[in-house]
């Protein structure tokens, strides 16, 4: 746990960031009489106590910073008794929607066309929910391929529908890279505003009015996405911009910046944004 280890795990981390599910942590911060008095009955470590003493030392400054170095949870046993009484149970990731068959209709980007979408869906066989929403025919769900944003003349009114219609279970949602671009900036971010993003900006301003705060909703809405589904025992994945097997149904930030901007050069632009590959070329 010495600086110099730490940073080798920090850069091990990143060499892996595409192949770690989701990297969690377990601290045995035991007193340290404890582990001297364990410590004494092993007679194949041949060390003084100083060497525990600094061990222990070390690993209590470098707990603060494991959460930066990438461990999405950090779990700290601090007694015999928490260890002895521990258990480990795995959990599949937000990703995981393998038990979900179907049958799925599947929704390109919408980008504010908020009258079509509901033309769409009408056709789809959906019907009107008293809530508002669109709840889909018996069995099936919607999944939208994000972008939700941007150009269109109804910007806020699809992100609400497509809001409600998740939190009813009618539909999944993958986020895309103009709907996360929204998101920094209502944040504050630095962002360009381009490619339609004035029209949301205004737009939402404009709805603010009579839905008081509803930008940093749709903002929180979109920050909560998870970046791809794997569903249908595997047989189908979603993700906005592309996903290689290898990351189908992995969680990192690499993960979600493919599934967001697809293939990249590695290098990123004055935003910090990733810089893609012309895939149209």
């Amino acid at each position: 746990m010495q600086p110099m280890y730490s940073r080798n795990r920090a850069s091990l981390w990143w060499k892996l960031r595409v192949s770690i599910i989701s990297c969690g942590a377990i601290v045995l911060n035991l007193p340290e009489r404890l582990c001297q008095d364990r410590n004494q009955g092993r007679a194949d470590r041949n060390f003084g106590p100083h060497v525990i003493r600094n061990q222990t030392q070390d690993l209590r400054r470098s707990l603060r910073g494991l959460e930066r170095e990438g461990f999405r949870h950090v779990f700290t046993l601090s007694s015999a008794e928490e260890v002895d009484g521990a258990e480990i149970v795995r959990q599949p990731l937000w990703n995981n929607l393998k038990h979900e068959h179907g049958p799925f209709d599947i929704i390109g980007d919408v980008h504010g066309c908020f009258d079509e979408l509901i033309q769409l869906l009408t056709q789809l066989g959906y019907e009107k929910h008293p809530g508002g929403f669109y709840q889909p025919p018996a069995g099936r769900k919607a999944v939208f391929v994000g972008d939700l944003v941007d150009r269109g003349p109804k910007i806020p009114q699809v992100v609400r529908m497509v809001k409600e219609m998740v939190a009813a279970g009618h539909a999944f949602c993958v986020p895309g890279n103009h709907d996360v671009k929204f998101m920094r900036s209502v944040w504050g971010k630095k962002v360009q505003i381009t490619h339609g993003l004035e029209d949301s900006l205004r737009q939402f301003k404009a709805y603010d009015e009579n839905y008081h705060g509803f930008s940093r909703i749709a903002a929180e809405f979109i920050d909560k996405l998870v970046s791809h589904y794997v569903l249908d025992d595997g047989k189908l994945v979603v993700a906005h911009a592309g996903m290689k097997e290898e990351m189908q149904g992995r969680g990192s930030g690499k993960v979600r910046d493919f599934a967001l901007y697809g293939e990249t050069t590695g290098e990123t632009d004055e935003f910090g944004l990733p810089v893609r590959y012309n895939w149209a070329a």
